[in-house]
């Protein structure tokens, strides 16, 4: 039985991935910022699954410290873990660069990129210990280079992880720990129904694009979940919304009744 740990999973495609885990068996970790965060979410995944095994312990992935205490205190009970996921993210606000305060910019690189350095090393230390391990990193939009108004700290923090993420794969080549990268391309959750922005004279067309382009939470999940568990090679990198699959969603939107929003 593998065991499993998300960070920032009380909600959203970390919560997802927690479900789909329990669902094939897995033991699994979730991690979140509150105790309050934390609990609710342990709550509802023994509701729906009732002989779960499944645990959950708070922490500040900005936070290195805590980091390794994350892993201490998972492993105490379940054991090695075979499968770390740097998922813990947050959004920025739809603004330009310059009207952002400097205590928000500092918080979005605390967590989406100084939180994958802690999350990734301190899990490569540790599974060179065990003997191995993969590693998946969470990436976003950014990292593929994609350039849009009012995401400049968030899409630059997505960039770099998968310069990360790629350069630690390649140092990883000769060990027995392996380094992917997950791309769950537009999923329904708080995040993307933040960044529509319903006030904005763009909100229709934002909301036509995402039909077009989005995805349930559970859909993906499900697919990156078997493909996560399938996995054993080092580079790896799994993504659901690959570029056929966006030129086909285009193609055939005319014809597609798709609302997300309802």
């Amino acid at each position: 039985m593998k065991h499993m740990l998300i960070t920032g999973s009380t909600r959203g495609i970390g919560f997802g991935l927690a479900q789909r885990f329990i669902e094939a068996d897995c033991q699994v970790t979730i991690n979140g910022m509150t105790v309050e965060s934390v609990n609710s979410a342990l709550q509802k995944l023994r509701k729906a699954y009732p002989s779960a095994k499944v645990q959950g312990f708070v922490g500040d992935v900005g936070n290195y410290q805590e980091v390794e205490r994350l892993w201490d205190n998972a492993t105490k009970s379940f054991g090695k873990i075979d499968i770390w996921i740097n998922n813990a993210g947050i959004d920025q606000e739809r603004k330009n660069a310059w009207d952002i305060e400097p205590t928000a910019f500092e918080r979005i690189v605390k967590t989406n990129l100084l939180g994958i350095f802690n999350g990734s090393t301190v899990a490569f230390k540790r599974m060179l210990e065990q003997g191995n391990g993969q590693i998946f990193n969470m990436e976003g939009f950014g990292s593929d280079g994609m350039i849009r108004e009012k995401m400049t700290f968030y899409g630059t923090t997505k960039s770099a992880l998968r310069y990360f993420t790629r350069s630690l794969a390649k140092e990883a080549s000769k060990t027995p720990v392996m380094v992917g990268t997950l791309s769950p391309g537009m999923v329904v959750t708080d995040f993307l129904l933040k960044s529509i922005n319903l006030n904005s004279k763009d909100a229709e067309k934002n909301k036509k694009i995402f039909n077009i382009l989005a995805d349930e939470v559970d859909t993906v999940t499900d697919f990156l979940s078997q493909r996560i568990l399938e996995s054993n090679k080092n580079d790896d990198h799994i993504a659901w919304l690959t570029k056929g699959k966006v030129i086909w969603r285009f193609v055939s939107s005319p014809f597609s009744k798709r609302n997300l929003f309802n």
